[in-house]
């Protein structure tokens, strides 16, 4: 498999189903982590409708679930839906969804989209589909959010940090702010520019 050779589902259900959890979402601290500052970094405290495509095993769609009233996930891969409705099941405001996108994007508007690990599968063609479905499914208020991988992975088409580059480009939103380390980086944009302290009227 050589750098631009596209991922698919069929891939990814073997992933899944040699190990249910192939990237070790549920046991590593540094997956943890990440899954918190992820958190930490939303802008509201609550959203009505969110979105998490490419959810993998649902690990960060279940800490996404305490902040939407109701939070569509979705992937690929039958295996990773399968395990994500197995960690979600109890949950009452979460649906999981098999999605090929950006083909299959849903119809639906959503206040909150999160594209975490996912984007660096697409081509850049396939991205900027993608940055014109997020931006046409986002409400009023809608914010994005995109955290990735920044090393190299062997068989992906574009580099993480490529990935942001191509939607700090291509998403006409106000961008919040970057977090980034040496292993992946995270940025937030959103239709609301004001910060965090602009919205509660501390500045």
């Amino acid at each position: 498999m050589t750098a631009s050779t596209p991922r698919t589902a069929e891939f990814f259900d073997n992933m899944f189903r040699d190990n249910p959890d192939p990237w070790r979402f549920k046991s590593l601290w540094y997956e943890r982590r990440k899954r918190a500052l992820t958190l930490a970094c939303l802008p509201a405290e609550r959203y009505v409708s969110g979105f998490e495509p490419g959810c993998a095993n649902g690990e960060l769609s279940a800490d996404l679930a305490t902040r939407c009233d109701q939070l569509l996930c979705s992937d690929g891969s039958a295996m990773a839906v399968q395990a994500a409705r197995a960690r979600l099941r109890g949950t009452s405001n979460t649906e999981v969804r098999r999605l090929w996108l950006p083909d299959e994007w849903p119809n639906e508007a959503f206040d909150l989209i999160v594209v975490s690990e996912v984007a660096y599968y697409l081509s850049n063609p396939q991205l900027n589909d993608l940055i014109r479905c997020a931006l046409r499914s986002l409400t009023p208020n809608g914010t994005m959010v995109a955290c990735h991988w920044r090393h190299h992975i062997a068989g992906c088409v574009m580099h993480g940090d490529e990935v942001h580059e191509t939607l700090m480009q291509g998403l006409t939103l106000a961008h919040l702010g970057s977090h980034v380390e040496e292993d992946f980086r995270l940025d937030v944009w959103s239709h609301d520019a004001r910060s965090v302290a602009q919205r509660e009227a501390l500045v």
